[in-house]
């Protein structure tokens, strides 16, 4: 389990097939609190760790997951969002995001406002309709809050925190991004469903 608040950005140091694809993921963690089999939120997917080194860990992604996110795009040097799983205590300062992405939705436009970028994305069909004003959504792991929504596509604010502290610097219209819609929305989804087919 996440928040969607990205802690360190991480770069790809190298790729390899073998039968899953193996990555190798340069950090600022301190690797020697990480153990094997962690849970760790690469671009919003949540991934296990099966390697470490003293700034680097590695891990799988199977076929499953190169076919319904971004990560099949990854190349050697590319900056991707990290994020810890959460622990008892910890601060929930986004929402609660499951690392399981739900499809990929396309940056339509990038605008500028003062220091401030205007993002809009267009969602899958299959998924818009989970998507709500002032609603959160997980985009590449980040919690972001929805400004407005028309038919499939919705709009987000990048503060120049944002910027600096994650990946999203570099997007540009066109990229595809790993989309998580909120936990509770898919709830009150399946519950009408359940309703309506009791009725």
């Amino acid at each position: 389990m996440f928040t969607g608040i990205i802690t360190d950005i991480g770069r790809i140091g190298a790729l390899e097939r073998r039968g899953d694809l193996r990555a190798r993921i340069a950090t600022g963690y301190d690797t020697a609190s990480i153990d094997i089999g962690a849970s760790i939120a690469c671009d919003g997917v949540c991934l296990t760790v099966v390697a470490l080194g003293a700034d680097w860990f590695e891990v799988d992604v199977s076929a499953e997951t190169l076919s319904k996110t971004n990560l099949g795009g990854w190349a050697e040097g590319r900056a991707i969002n990290l994020e810890r799983a959460l622990k008892v205590g910890d601060e929930l300062g986004g929402h609660i995001v499951s690392g399981h992405v739900d499809g990929l939705a396309e940056v339509v436009e990038a605008r500028d406002e003062g220091d401030s970028t205007r993002l809009t994305f267009r969602a899958p069909a299959g998924l818009a309709g989970f998507i709500a004003p002032k609603g959160s959504v997980a985009l590449n792991g980040t919690s972001l809050t929805v400004n407005e929504v028309s038919g499939r596509e919705f709009g987000v604010n990048l503060i120049p925190h944002t910027k600096q502290v994650t990946n999203w610097g570099a997007v540009r219209p066109g990229d595809q991004v790993n989309l998580e819609i909120d936990t509770l929305a898919r709830y009150v989804a399946r519950l009408r469903e359940w309703a309506v087919s009791e009725a």
